[in-house]
């Protein structure tokens, strides 16, 4: 103690039990010791890290820390203790300990066949906005989200066929045909490699909290608006039995999602998931003549396929091709960057982390550089498919790879089952999703916030509504930088010279806009 003193360190607090007589145990119960907090909050730095190392357990060093029972149930899944700030630190000396949970195998499993569900309708959609054949949107999506979630630096994130760059794609199939497609996305895939490199992705951090928020209002309102295509062409039992499905899978969801039903129902299958096979189990097994006409993904497109193969795009080697693929590159570049960098801030401030921007960035021309190899359309970040994913408890890397896997069992050998789920099931669960994340207090907010954030909110939704994400996002900074200048235009700092308690004269006349006059 007098040591540590002297060395200007605050002794430590370890929670363990009193001092055990074998010097093996005394170790061994040191090495699980999981609470070290400051004394003396003064003499440590906010953001200083204390290791755990094999301290000895002492019966006075610095004040003792109670274990609740709680603690003593998360003990096993604690791997590291870190420092809290001097302000979390109580007066009696009790400080807050950060855990890390450690995430059960079967749950992640779980969470990744929840979302591959969720995927395959949206790739299926996807495709045909690009007019290309579903199983090569499939392949995007396996492809995809097998190399972002081996590389990528948030779990969390869930990448696949999305439908801001199947738009972008669009006009050039239609052109010139899918070979000139799969170039495109190779190009872009190397664009976004090179993007990693540089590491361009902390530039996500010039986009405002208010572009943040019209981003996901205005991806919100297209979810929403795909959802409604569900419901087309239907009429009569046919659509009303879309309607009541749709409805029971929303109901199902945010019943077994209730705070009351969390202590009843494992945490290890997720409500979606458990939505989904309630909903199907009732229109093929229980009910299946009365569900006749109901809509399942087999009516969509056919599912049934192969494994994806390498395969090289079959374009001539000129500048003509690289003249006619370029600009489809580079806006399938920007527009899958952004939107996978704003999911992924999205995602880090759910899960309260932060991950690497660069390397997201990376891992999203590694996804897009295999898709152009193996004859997909490559993709990028899907927001709703990442949020089902964080709400239905995928948080490793397994739930990624795992989606990933199902994606491809469901083109292989499981078509005949996947073809028989319920369309209604998947739009009751995008349902609950638009719900979710639809900023809704944002109409509230924006009497009490400036009005040059309530217009960048607006801006930015409607634009993404009505263009895509890349020019939605551009203007929201433009309006919000002009608005920035507007606000500092009108402070003026002056400068003045006192003599004998009397303002003598003006030094500087600083103005933000004209300068010092």
């Amino acid at each position: 103690h007098r040591a540590l003193r002297q060395r200007k360190m605050p002794p430590l607090a370890v929670a363990c039990r009193p001092r055990l007589t074998p010097v093996t145990a005394r170790r061994a119960r040191a090495r699980s010791a999981r609470g070290v907090a400051s004394s003396n909050p003064s003499c440590a730095p906010a953001s200083s890290a204390i290791r755990q190392s094999s301290l000895q357990c002492r019966p006075r060093v610095g004040p003792r820390i109670s274990v609740t029972s709680e603690t003593r149930r998360c003990r096993s899944s604690v791997r590291r203790v870190r420092a809290v700030s001097p302000a979390a630190v109580s007066a009696s000396g009790d400080a807050a300990v950060t855990e890390t949970e450690n995430h059960p195998i079967l749950g992640q499993i779980l969470a990744g066949i929840t979302v591959s569900l969720a995927m395959v309708p949206e790739s299926l959609a996807f495709t045909f906005v690009a007019g290309v054949s579903p199983i090569v949107g499939l392949h995007a999506a396996a492809l995809m989200g097998l190399c972002t979630a081996v590389f990528g630096a948030q779990p969390g994130v869930i990448s696949g066929a999305a439908g801001a760059t199947a738009v972008v794609f669009a006009p050039l199939v239609a052109s010139h045909g899918v070979e000139y497609l799969f170039a495109a996305v190779l190009l872009a895939g190397a664009i976004q490699l090179a993007a990693g490199a540089a590491r361009l992705g902390k530039l996500i951090r010039l986009v405002p909290n208010t572009c943040m928020i019209g981003f996901v209002n205005g991806l919100a309102i297209v979810i929403a608006g795909a959802q409604l295509g569900t419901f087309r062409g239907l009429a009569g039992a046919a659509l009303w039995q879309q309607i009541g499905l749709t409805l029971l899978t929303a109901l199902l969801i945010k019943t077994l999602a209730h705070d009351r039903l969390r202590k009843v129902w494992p945490k290890q299958i997720p409500a979606p998931l458990a939505a989904i096979v309630i909903v199907t189990v009732l229109v093929n097994v229980l009910a299946p003549d009365f569900f006749a006409l109901a809509k399942t993904v087999g009516d969509v497109a056919a599912v049934a396929g192969t494994l994806p193969v390498l395969h090289l795009p079959d374009v001539p080697l000129t500048f003509g091709t690289l003249r006619v693929i370029a600009p489809f590159a580079a806006s399938v570049a920007a527009v899958g960057l952004i939107e996978t960098l704003l999911t992924q801030q999205l995602v880090d401030e759910t899960l309260e982390t932060r991950t690497s921007t660069h390397r997201e960035v990376t891992a999203q021309g590694v996804g897009n550089v295999v898709c152009g190899l193996f004859g997909s359309m490559g993709g990028c970040a899907m927001i709703g498919q990442s949020v089902i994913h964080v709400q239905a408890g995928g948080r490793t890397m397994v739930s990624g790879v795992t989606c990933a896997l199902a994606i491809l069992a469901y083109v292989t050998f499981g078509s005949g089952v996947i073809q028989r789920v319920p369309i209604a099931a998947l739009t009751g669960t995008m349902a609950c999703l638009v719900v979710d994340i639809f900023d809704w207090e944002s109409f509230s907010r924006s009497r009490k916030i400036p009005k040059t954030d309530a217009c960048v909110i607006g801006l930015v939704t409607l634009v993404t509504v009505v263009t895509n994400l890349a020019i939605a996002v551009f203007a929201g900074v433009v309006l919000s930088a002009l608005g920035f200048a507007w606000k500092s235009a009108k402070k003026v700092n002056v400068t003045r010279v006192v003599e004998n308690y009397v303002a003598v004269r003006i030094e500087s006349f600083d103005d933000a806009l004209y300068g010092v006059q």
